[in-house]
């Protein structure tokens, strides 16, 4: 079987659609198996966990941690004596709670412990020389178990001041009663098992939040703290009595001060001098105990998490924000992705050229990894062509007439010319507009009224300037082409071209500020902010408002269908009108909320609905609005007929596919995987 076969197979297992890249994205936390350092697992910050059974050379998904996307992951711990016992800390990101997540079977089940139920787990240490003993630091405090995990006791003063919001914790390889805890305000110890707590702060800067302890595991009184205001070392244990030197800490030099944040200490299992430092800019490493450090990865790298292989140090891999992992196989010196099979990446925008030989995705939020990424095989892989974007975030994409992509990002429109985005952002300036033309539209579009009945004293043309053309920096959230213009929602309003994507004005006959949609069939133009839509019977011309539904608070998504019918959606579901949008009325059997995007068809004679809080695709067959689903097993932001099959973005891990990629039979689309309702 070929390799993209054999991921085929193991995807449709693990579920309905295959994800298929573009790989990368965000990975926070890296651990291997004690028995079997060849098996890793990774942590995401979208409650993910991925598996690796070659050393990081490929990854697949393991479990989605109590189904949440909001779920940061990073620690992992394997059970020294049962490789199959698997405890995960988790927090999240927009409140304060989480848990700690156990499985007692490789991953395949979790249930969540009691006692840290819906707490803030940040950290996880194991005592070497008492696997049982365990330690999690949380937003209330350390907790202990002494039962490997089943039952824990909080061990710091409960509702203390001080020792809470823990980051960082660590046990002393010789005596479990050795604790060190670091706080977003400083580290402490207890050598009593809890009873008895002591800030070691001495030679550390005030208020500097911890985010790593290592102990070596050969001498316990070296021990190594990273912190937002650099790396510390102690010789002494960090000994509260010790008097040696008056200070407990050491700041290590070498590291610039710039490198604000070490998220990560990693410390050669072989040699212990050789210590990995990862940094919000870049990997550092130390090979003298600290005393001389360099840079090993650009400064551009956000490092999470470094792991070394405790069979060949010179074997690397790094967790890293938007680079997902790297790898190195010769102690650091040098790094490659290695990302095969992990996607956590946001993806909000797909188009293809003429042909629909090549698509193209946009991105968010992965800066110079992200922008835009193409794909010459209907979205089984993917490359990045993002040279000239400067890292924006890409909202929007469309093709000209003559095939060539646009851009759009929150600073401007780009074109795609020689491989290379260049910057199209010259728009003629706005002419003055008279009073009629900046006072809001209110004229109603009934269903008798169509661009060529329309009286000539009602059409408003869009004013022309004379002005010297400027560069504009506006958000361009869509764009949609037709025969001869392309049409771009922006935050300074609705803009328009020519049929090639030059020439840019606003369209100063909608008065629209953050215009967010738009959707186009034929003369019909469908206009939409957050709180309004307006139509155009006359590619833009003139304009009349058109009311909400009553039940929708906000538009989330707009489309026009083949039969000029208009589709409006929303938090509270997805509604179509058939006279321009005097009346608004739901579709029978499609029963949804939180609806992301709507797509026409109308090669497909279908409307397409996804939604963000639904595994499934909706298909609403014209004319008669037959409803049909599939279930993708992921959360969806849309999905695009690609030649003959659906490619779709799910909300956070990239593009995913349908499983049937030839004779999608929309008649009867059970045997692809859909079911008619």
């Amino acid at each position: 079987m070929c390799l993209w076969g054999a991921f085929f197979a193991a995807a449709a297992h693990a579920s309905p659609w295959f994800p298929l890249g573009p790989f990368g994205g965000d990975a926070r936390s890296l651990v291997s198996d004690p028995a079997n350092p060849k098996r890793l697992y990774m942590g995401t910050d979208t409650g993910w966990i991925y598996r690796s059974d070659n050393g990081g050379g490929a990854w697949t998904r393991v479990a989605h941690i109590a189904k949440r996307d909001d779920l940061v992951i990073d620690e992992i711990l394997i059970d020294a004596r049962d490789a199959n016992r698997i405890l995960v800390a988790a927090y999240s990101k927009d409140t304060a709670d989480g848990g700690l997540f156990i499985s007692e079977d490789s991953g395949r089940s979790w249930y969540e412990q009691a006692e840290l139920s819906g707490q803030s787990v940040r950290s996880l240490g194991r005592s070497l020389s008492s696997p049982e003993e365990l330690v999690a630091g949380t937003l209330k405090g350390v907790y202990r178990s002494g039962d490997g995990g089943k039952h824990w006791t909080l061990i710091s003063p409960a509702g203390s001041t001080e020792i809470h919001e823990v980051e960082s914790v660590a046990v002393d390889p010789n005596d479990p009663n050795i604790i060190y805890a670091g706080t977003w305000h400083l580290p402490w110890k207890t050598t009593d098992g809890g009873a008895h707590w002591v800030n070691i702060k001495e030679g550390i800067i005030d208020d500097s939040d911890v985010f790593s302890i290592i102990v070596d595991p050969k001498d316990p009184q070296v021990v190594y703290a990273s912190a937002c205001s650099g790396i510390y070392k102690s010789t002494t244990g960090a000994e509260p009595n010790s008097r040696e030197s008056g200070k407990r800490f050491s700041k290590v030099q070498g590291i610039p001060s710039t490198a604000r944040r070490t998220r990560k200490l990693g410390q050669d299992p072989h040699n212990r001098d050789t210590v990995f430092a990862g940094t919000t800019e870049g990997l550092y490493r130390t090979i003298d105990a600290g005393q001389h450090w360099d840079r090993m990865t650009g400064g551009d790298v956000i490092v999470n998490d470094v792991w070394i292989d405790p069979t060949d140090s010179n074997h690397v891999l790094l967790a890293t924000d938007r680079g997902g992992v790297l790898s190195s196989f010769d102690g650091g010196v040098s790094f490659s992705p290695s990302n095969r099979g992990f996607s956590n990446r946001q993806v909000v925008t797909l188009a293809s050229n003429l042909t629909g030989a090549n698509v193209y995705i946009g991105l968010l939020n992965d800066k110079s990894e992200g922008g835009v990424f193409k794909s010459t095989d209907g979205g089984v892989t993917w490359l990045q062509e993002s040279s000239g974007l400067a890292g924006r975030d890409v909202f929007s994409l469309a093709a000209s007439a003559d095939g060539t992509m646009l851009a759009g990002t929150a600073h401007g429109i780009y074109r795609l010319t020689d491989n290379s985005w260049a910057d199209a952002n010259i728009v003629a300036a706005p002419a003055s507009p008279s009073t009629a033309d900046a006072a809001p539209l209110v004229r109603k579009v009934t269903p008798a009224r169509s661009a060529r009945s329309r009286p000539a004293a009602a059409r408003k043309p869009a004013a022309r300037s004379s002005a010297p053309a400027q560069r504009v920096d506006t958000a361009f959230y869509s764009l949609v082409s037709t025969d001869h213009s392309i049409l771009a929602g922006t935050s300074d309003g609705v803009m328009m071209a020519d049929a090639m994507g030059r020439d840019w004005k606003i369209v100063r006959s909608l008065t629209m500020p953050d215009a967010r949609f738009v959707a186009v069939h034929q003369k019909m133009v469908l206009a939409a902010s957050l709180k309004r839509m307006a139509l155009s019977l006359d590619d833009g011309d003139t304009w009349d408002p058109v009311a909400l539904p009553a039940e929708l608070t906000m538009v989330a998504a707009v489309a026009v269908d083949e039969k000029g019918n208009l589709w409006v959606g929303g938090r509270e579901g997805v509604y179509y009108s058939t006279d321009y949008g005097g009346t608004w009325k739901t579709v029978p059997n499609l029963f949804v909320t939180q609806v992301d995007n709507i797509y026409a068809d109308d090669a497909g004679h279908r409307v397409l609905v996804t939604a963000a809080n639904s595994h499934f695709v909706f298909s609403a067959g014209l004319p008669n609005y037959h409803v049909t689903f599939w279930d993708t097993g992921w959360p969806m932001r849309f999905v695009r007929p690609v030649g003959d099959h659906l490619v779709g973005a799910s909300l956070y891990d990239g593009v995913v596919v349908q499983p049937k990629m030839v004779e999608s039979k929309f008649a009867d689309p059970t045997p692809s995987g859909a079911v008619s309702h």
